[in-house]
């Protein structure tokens, strides 16, 4: 990892893209997580390779690789949702329509709309330790905060979710 890293900072292209296809699913998860279609996921997915590609020389240590690219997966989802926001969206009931394949189950659309009703730092948190299972000092170090801001935005986000299931209806 340490030499791909060093190799990739030099200007070696196949040692970046050897890297960064090691963390690509992982990355395209994140991305989906936030932007919830396939077509603005892979839009970031494609973001990240060129501002990480760009910006290896900035990586200071190969061991935080992973969260320096999946720091930048979060900048550019969110940048992704400013940028969309302007769009309108197609209303759902026109789906049936156009033939749309989506059949999710009801239970995990209720559980991302309850993560969709969290502020992005929440968000974030709550992707970072329950989607990536981070602890809580790499979502620290990935989003810059310090390691109490983590835990507190963690369970406040928690503490957000129980109320809106209570509201809800559904038991815990």
């Amino acid at each position: 990892m340490n030499t791909l890293v060093k190799k990739a900072q030099k200007g070696n292209d196949k040692a970046f893209l050897q890297l960064f296809q090691m963390y690509e699913q992982d990355i395209y998860r994140i991305a989906y997580v936030y932007v919830k279609n396939e077509e603005d996921a892979s839009d970031v997915l494609q973001e990240v390779a060129y501002r990480s590609f760009k910006n290896i020389h900035t990586v200071r240590e190969a061991s935080y690789f992973k969260t320096w690219l999946i720091k930048i997966t979060i900048s550019c989802a969110i940048d992704s949702l400013r940028k969309n926001k302007n769009i309108v969206q197609l209303n759902p009931n026109y789906e049936e329509f156009l033939g749309a394949s989506n059949e999710d189950i009801p239970l995990t659309l209720s559980i991302q709309e309850l993560i969709n009703g969290l502020n992005e730092n929440e968000k974030s948190v709550v992707i970072l330790k329950y989607y990536k299972d981070f602890s809580f000092k790499d979502i620290a170090e990935t989003l810059d905060i310090p390691l109490g801001t983590a835990k507190s935005v963690l369970y406040r986000a928690l503490d957000k979710l129980r109320k809106s299931i209570k509201e809800v209806g559904v038991n815990e």
